[in-house]
């Protein structure tokens, strides 16, 4: 896949390390990490446990630092959290004395934003993640993909030009998985944000992506990038192809590769 663009998230040379108590040698969780992600690219990273996948996440994010390295979103160094991304974690982390619109509204007054023009675009985000008729619910009320849905309406409610998720579905059961799979899909053809995608998940993976970046076990290094040419939109009939099966052997190959040579080789 060519690009004449420049990059809207550029790492390069990036490394993590973190002190030991009672002093020895740093930890290395990352290495060398050099990744591009194009406008409205979908980029899923996957790799062993402890390899470093969300510590990367959140390095671009900017609520972590490198240690070594440059990044760059929108070609500015990310020295702190960027108000043009939005973030899903794994946990919604929705507050619970909030409504369902409420927390969708939340980055609205962190940034100062328009509070009447963005209510509308929580309501049609609302409607978009399937949730229209529970604004008014509270997290208690609501089932753990219902919350999760309503995590990824807040991430997109300020318009960010970046969607980071990290593992946003591995709690989930698999029908609810597949079919926010489907919904995070629609809603990134219809909104085109550049997309960082974690998961363990070698399925949802190639389900998702347009490229998968494979990491090594810690320190965690880019072992291969993976195109899957397959065209958007995808459904069932993805899921149940030949190709499908064939792309996601060649995903587990590469990750076995990777963990076989490990890390530091």
């Amino acid at each position: 896949m060519s690009h004449s663009a420049p990059p809207v998230i550029a790492l390069r040379d990036v490394g993590k390390s973190y002190r030991v108590r009672g002093g020895g040698d740093p930890l290395r969780a990352l290495c060398d990490i050099s990744l591009s992600v194009h406008l409205g690219e979908f980029v899923v990273v996957v790799g062993p446990s402890g390899c470093g996948k969300s510590t990367l996440l959140r390095i671009v994010a900017g609520l972590d630092h490198a240690t070594a390295g440059t990044v760059e979103v929108d070609r500015r160094p990310v020295t702190g959290p960027i108000a043009s991304a939005g973030i899903v974690f794994q946990d919604p982390l929705l507050m619970s004395w909030r409504t369902a619109i409420d927390n969708v509204m939340l980055p609205i007054e962190v940034l100062r934003r328009d509070h009447r023009a963005h209510r509308r675009r929580a309501q049609e985000l609302i409607r978009l993640v399937g949730l229209e008729g529970f604004e008014d619910r509270y997290p208690h009320e609501l089932s753990g993909g219902m919350q999760q849905r309503v995590a990824l309406a807040r991430a997109l409610v300020a318009d960010p030009d970046v969607l980071l998720m990290d593992e946003p579905f591995a709690a989930l059961d698999e029908i609810t998985r597949f079919k926010l799979n489907n919904d995070l899909l629609d809603l990134w053809q219809d909104l085109r944000p550049t997309v960082i995608f974690v998961t363990h998940s070698v399925f949802e993976s190639v389900f998702l992506s347009q490229r998968i970046v494979v990491m090594t076990p810690r320190p965690g290094r880019v072992f291969a990038a993976i195109d899957i040419p397959v065209a958007y939109p995808r459904g069932e009939d993805f899921r149940t192809s030949a190709d499908y099966a064939g792309l996601c052997r060649t995903v587990m190959r590469a990750l076995a590769d990777a963990t076989a040579r490990g890390g530091d080789a």
